[in-house]
């Protein structure tokens, strides 16, 4: 039962990264259809982005009184429905009312799967649980490349993902009655650990702060923020940089971008193991450098296979950053504080990945596209920077559980 519940939780994750990097891959040849400026994507992504801060923040709720199982399946019914409406969308105004529920849905998707493996599975499944997203956003590109070569139907690849995700509702809709047994036959192995939470829940409230206040948290969120903004960029306007400044064809350009979605997947799955021998610290140091090895490389005025290069070295970089800033949050500030303070990481990177994307849209308005890798540049040394201050101020920190309280 758990390994078969696993299987299904993996798959939808995989659902879930797919529509995450169509929209970035299509954009080139979709802009030319609606005739449409280049930075109505920024809008699109920051309506999306929006419905999935909206449904994250609500999904606590709305799980709590209608299961897992539930949820999941309307979700699924939600994004499913608004991938096919961008599939058929005859104008612009279809498309920005289609993107609204794709980010509901995705959010609760998000928000009630990650909730679910918490609850019932060891932590370990965590870690996979997130590479299968990056399966997903590897995919995506891939799919909507094979249908825009040649003759630029990018309205199939829409149409051939909302099919999976069709699928993946039949599937969810037949195992639903199984979601509540799985949960029992779960239960009693994560009893320990669940009593063991809700004492520390109640020490923390014993011992209650407003989290802000902890030295360093500022500089850990302001770490997310960037690290966000750089994956949900590249994802974007990785396409239309390829497109327009170095002139490569569009399908060419979303196999490109698939690259950097691989690179994350792939180093995810490798760092996984490496966190046996490497500590967290370190693991995010080395990615951050070399993401901003791989954004300095496509600012760099080099033949487009140091263009490539670049994609799958950010990507790379990427790939245990997340992961393992999360892994390190009760590290940094202590067990008494790292749920809240997750909670606030988790909401600074939504913001992140809403911002930035339309940030860097309107630039490339007002001059080019162009402007892609100094923005990458820019922000990826800003990720660097605010960690590295951090990771000084730990340092000088006597014991770093220890919460320190600026007054």
């Amino acid at each position: 039962m758990a390994t078969f519940f696993l299987i299904i939780i993996y798959l939808a994750f995989i659902s879930l990264g797919l529509p995450d990097s169509l929209l970035g891959t299509a954009w080139p040849v979709m802009q030319k259809d609606f005739d449409a400026p280049l930075e109505t994507a920024g809008l699109l992504y920051m309506t999306i982005a929006a419905g999935t801060i909206v449904s994250s923040l609500a999904s606590g709720a709305v799980l709590k009184r209608f299961g897992t199982g539930k949820v999941t399946l309307v979700s699924c019914i939600m994004t499913a429905v608004a991938l096919l409406g961008f599939a058929l969308s005859p104008s612009l105004i279809w498309l920005v009312l289609c993107a609204i529920p794709l980010g509901l849905g995705g959010g609760s998707v998000d928000a009630g799967l990650n909730h679910y493996v918490a609850e019932h599975y060891k932590a370990h499944h965590m870690s996979w649980l997130h590479c299968f997203w990056g399966v997903g956003a590897t995919l995506g590109p891939i799919v909507m490349s094979s249908f825009m070569t040649g003759q630029n139907v990018w309205r199939d690849g829409y149409l051939t993902v909302a099919a999976i995700q069709f699928g993946l509702v039949v599937l969810l809709f037949v195992t639903l009655p199984l979601w509540k047994k799985a949960a029992v036959s779960q239960h009693k192995d994560v009893e320990a650990e669940r009593e063991a939470l809700q004492l520390e829940a109640a020490d923390a409230r014993k011992h209650a702060i407003n989290p802000l206040r902890i030295k360093g948290v500022k500089l850990a969120l302001a770490s997310f923020l960037f690290y966000c903004g750089v994956e949900a960029t590249m994802g974007l306007w990785g396409s239309s940089f390829l497109v327009n400044v170095k002139e490569l064809p569009a399908a060419t350009a979303a196999q490109w971008v698939s690259l950097f979605y691989a690179g994350i997947t792939i180093g995810r799955f490798i760092s996984g193991f490496i966190t046996f021998k490497v500590n967290n610290r370190i693991l995010i140091r080395t990615g951050q450098i070399t993401a901003l090895a791989g954004a300095v490389l496509m600012l760099l005025p080099l033949p487009p296979v140091f263009t490539l290069a670049g994609f799958m070295l950010v990507g790379f970089g990427l790939a245990p950053i997340y992961p393992c800033m999360l892994h390190e949050t009760p590290v940094r500030f202590g067990k008494n504080h790292a749920q809240t303070i997750m909670g606030y990481q988790m909401a600074v990177a939504y913001t992140g990945s809403t911002i930035m994307p339309p940030f860097l849209g309107f630039l490339a308005a007002s001059s080019t596209i162009g402007v892609f890798p100094v923005v990458l540049v820019l922000s990826a040394g800003a990720m660097l920077l605010f960690s590295e201050k951090l990771n000084a101020y730990l340092r000088r920190k006597p014991n770093h559980n220890q919460v320190s309280v600026k007054h």
